[in-house]
């Protein structure tokens, strides 16, 4: 399309419910938002490793709208090891803008004080694919990976998971910062809400001991 056609068109998008979720979603993990020409414009951008191509699919199918061109592989060099990324970006517009305002700070995401209100179980799903990681095979426990977010956020993000789904959690130390980390009934409670929105391909991430867990009775 021209430049014309491709601002037409852009005028014509809105967010559904739906993918305003996701995006929350993908905020909280590994999807980032990047301020374009002015402020007030914001374009997402989606990046994985290649195996997990399949997550990387299923949300370019879910914002088929908002993508101009099919997800691509990346190459990267990282200390003389080669990796291939798989990824895709949307169009610049001022709905992903206000995101980007909302959620960014000088570039570095931030944890706004209304996120309760805003956050849902499909949203905390795709924060779950994006980062969330077993402790061992051995065990139920596992950790959200929050290591980009300051303290203050981390304890928001807590704080957040207590008030609306009543989950409850600590946190630990590694050496790239901070992790949530979600054991016990806590934890059986998050992947019982979490479960309906999890791609086949992610669920080897839910510790085996809770891949039949219902969601315990209040």
């Amino acid at each position: 399309m021209r430049s014309r056609e491709i601002e037409e068109y852009k005028s014509g998008l809105s967010l559904s419910k739906r993918q305003k979720e996701i995006l929350i979603g993908l905020i909280l993990g590994d999807g980032h938002l990047e301020k374009l020409y002015t402020p007030r414009v914001g374009r997402l951008k989606v990046e994985q490793s290649y195996k997990h191509k399949d997550y990387v699919d299923w949300l370019y199918k879910e914002f088929r709208s908002w993508v101009r061109t099919k997800p691509k592989i990346k190459k990267k060099k990282v200390w003389n090891k080669n990796y291939l990324n798989y990824g895709f970006l949307t169009y610049g517009h001022h709905l992903l803008g206000e995101f980007q305002k909302r959620f960014y700070r000088k570039r570095k995401k931030i944890i706004p004080n209304d996120l309760e209100k805003d956050i849902t179980c499909l949203g905390l799903a795709i924060w779950f694919m994006d980062d969330g990681s077993i402790k061992s095979k051995r065990h139920k426990g596992f950790f959200l990976n929050v290591q980009d977010f300051k303290k203050r956020d981390v304890k928001r993000l807590q704080k957040m998971l207590e008030n609306k789904f009543g989950i409850t959690s600590s946190t630990r130390k590694d050496e790239k910062g901070e992790q949530i980390y979600l054991g016990g009934k806590s934890g059986e409670k998050f992947i019982a809400l979490i479960r309906p929105y999890i791609i086949s391909s992610m669920k080897y991430k839910i510790p085996r001991a809770l891949r039949l867990t219902k969601l315990p009775k209040r």
